[in-house]
């Protein structure tokens, strides 16, 4: 890669690795909400709440690693219950909020190390949450294990990580970058990786992998445009959904419904 290219490549990622953080501080700063939050979950696009379809009314769901609840909100309105864990407080605070405000009362939160056992007595959820958190953490496989304990035979794992081989994060490995989408990212994948990872953990994809939205080099250009405008965030999202869906090895990561394996 030419010296130029390389300049603009660095460039356009310093932009989207700093956009993501703007967004979120001016979803506050904004008065979008009394609190920091990313743009994506103040839109309603069915594709980010692509788990509630295969969640049931009588169904007991574990939402793990839930961060600030966003997920955990939305689920406990398809669901009998749900439970959601993360080991950081301050998200946890965000969530209950969360909860409280649109009136949500079948949802429990509390703080515990995920990488730990998990305090549940085995097959007792119908249904897991585990989204855009397998990355972040290590043993990745021991968890997978843990997940499958709790789990009833006939559950569903409705899980997502991110995909490491688009062409912008081999643009990102040509020019001499660091690749991963977030500095602290323990793993990508590849589709075969994220699905032996899967594997290795007990568990297989059911339907196959699908695409969430496109990997571009303006995501944070993006987001910090969420924190100021919706409508146009929107707008730019679903442009982003419908690239992906067109050319799906670019697409930022992968989501998987997956079940326990046969024995």
């Amino acid at each position: 890669m030419n010296a130029p290219r390389r300049y603009l490549v660095r460039a356009a990622d310093l932009v989207n690795r700093k956009g993501k953080s703007v967004g979120v501080r001016l979803v506050k700063l904004t008065g979008k909400r009394a609190y920091a939050i990313h743009p994506k979950h103040l839109v309603d696009h069915p594709w980010h709440d692509w788990y509630l379809p295969h969640l049931r009314p009588g169904d007991r769901v574990l939402d793990v690693g839930c961060g600030n609840g966003a997920h955990l909100v939305r689920a406990a309105r398809h669901c009998r219950t749900v439970v959601g864990m993360d080991y950081d407080p301050r998200h946890l605070a965000v969530g209950q909020r969360m909860a409280r405000e649109v009136g949500v009362v079948n949802a429990s939160l509390f703080a515990q190390d995920i990488t730990a056992p998990f305090p549940f007595a085995a097959k007792t959820f119908d249904a897991i949450l585990f989204l855009d958190v397998i990355e972040h953490i290590h043993p990745r496989v021991a968890v997978l294990h843990e997940i499958h304990r709790v789990l009833r035979d006939d559950g569903r794992l409705l899980v997502s990580g991110p995909n490491r081989d688009t062409r912008w994060r081999r643009t990102l490995r040509d020019a001499g970058l660091f690749a991963y989408s977030d500095p602290d990212h323990k793993i990508e994948y590849t589709r075969g990786e994220f699905i032996a990872e899967l594997r290795a953990g007990g568990f297989e994809v059911e339907g196959g992998l699908e695409p969430v939205v496109h990997d571009t080099p303006w995501a944070g250009a993006i987001d910090a445009l969420g924190g100021v405008s919706l409508t146009a965030y929107d707008r730019l999202s679903r442009w982003r959904r419908e690239a992906a869906l067109r050319r799906p090895d670019d697409s930022t990561g992968f989501r998987a419904r997956a079940v326990k394996a046969p024995r």
